[in-house]
């Protein structure tokens, strides 16, 4: 006996819909093909077999609140001229990845934002959106123009992105850059990889993987029960004063900010250890960091801020440093 209807799985265009973690998502919205190496704007893109060319077109088309898919094809890099601006509710961002999704970083899908002039082209995306999620997709920022110095950028309500990438090439001497800021409300972030051990960074800088400064992303924009689940935070240091995740005020975390089974390293070609890898510019007033089943990897303490805890048993002063394997 068959628990459902459907013994052989649900398709559409031959892609498997709930089919593990490269299944489309089922819904009762529209699903937009985008394939940058062969499609063309001039299509609908509701066809597979005649994809729209560029993921603004696909925006463009998605209706808010209709749960309509973006589906990424990943032949070819989606590039950008402008920062993608997500303003949409419950739109979803969907690569297609030949391991069937689950990889935290090498995605099949890249979207990718390159130099341009306009000083508000602060990233590759900025969510501002209700409910809108990103699933197999790498996000990289090459851009060198002055404000655009971060990656991703959230600032939605209930954002969802797992198994995605997100990574800043430029900017490795300027403090305030980094690859996420995290100014969501009730975000979560599953399996995702944030930074890079490949580029390092120069001088004492405060330039962390994670940025949490409240109104960074948009005004009156902060991080509110925000989740980080089996993430890696990866980082080459170049001096003791640079950090993984930072904050610069006290009200930043409002409420809760839960980081489960998460790694922190810094590599071990970097040239130096950061002192500390969660830090924060003030004591936390207005909510909690919380870690739990958490470890750090060449980093001296992972947090000394009032404010941040570790929910291990036993763990020491430094929140869980992760010991050598002999």
């Amino acid at each position: 006996m068959t628990v459902t209807n459907f013994p052989a799985g649900i398709s559409s265009y031959g892609i498997p819909v709930m089919g593990g973690g490269g299944g489309l998502p089922a819904t009762k919205g529209t699903y937009y093909f985008v394939d940058y190496g062969s499609g063309s704007d001039s299509n609908n893109g509701t066809d597979i077999d005649e994809p729209l060319k560029t993921i603004n077109q696909a925006y463009t088309l998605a209706t808010s609140n209709a749960d309509d898919v973006i589906v990424l094809m990943g032949n070819s890099t989606h590039v950008l001229t402008e920062m993608l601006t997500v303003s949409k509710n419950r739109v979803h961002f969907w690569g297609m990845d030949g391991s069937g999704g689950g990889r935290r970083y090498g995605q099949n899908a890249k979207v990718s934002l390159g130099v341009t002039t306009a000083a508000t082209d602060l990233g590759t995306v900025l969510c501002t959106g209700v409910r809108c999620s990103f699933h197999n997709i790498k996000f990289i920022n090459n851009n060198t123009v002055a404000q655009g110095i971060y990656c991703f950028l959230d600032g939605g309500e209930y954002t969802f992105m797992s198994n995605c990438e997100i990574y800043k090439s430029t900017d490795l001497d300027v403090t305030g850059a980094a690859e996420l800021v995290a100014n969501g409300d009730s975000s979560h972030y599953l399996n995702c990889y944030i930074g890079s051990t490949a580029n390092a960074l120069s001088g004492a800088i405060i330039r962390p993987c994670v940025l949490v400064t409240g109104g960074t992303a948009a005004t009156g924009k902060k991080a509110r029960d925000v989740t980080f689940e089996g993430c890696i935070f990866a980082r080459k240091c170049g001096n003791a004063a640079n950090n993984l995740v930072y904050g610069a005020n006290a009200t930043d975390v409002e409420r809760l900010m839960y980081f489960k089974d998460c790694l922190f390293y810094n590599s071990l070609l970097a040239a130096a250890d950061p002192d500390v890898g969660i830090e924060f510019g003030a004591a936390q007033t207005e909510g909690s960091v919380i870690l739990k089943g958490c470890a750090s990897v060449s980093i001296t303490a992972l947090s000394d801020t009032t404010g941040v805890f570790s929910a291990d048993p036993a763990s020491d002063a430094a929140g869980g440093e992760s010991t050598q394997m002999a």
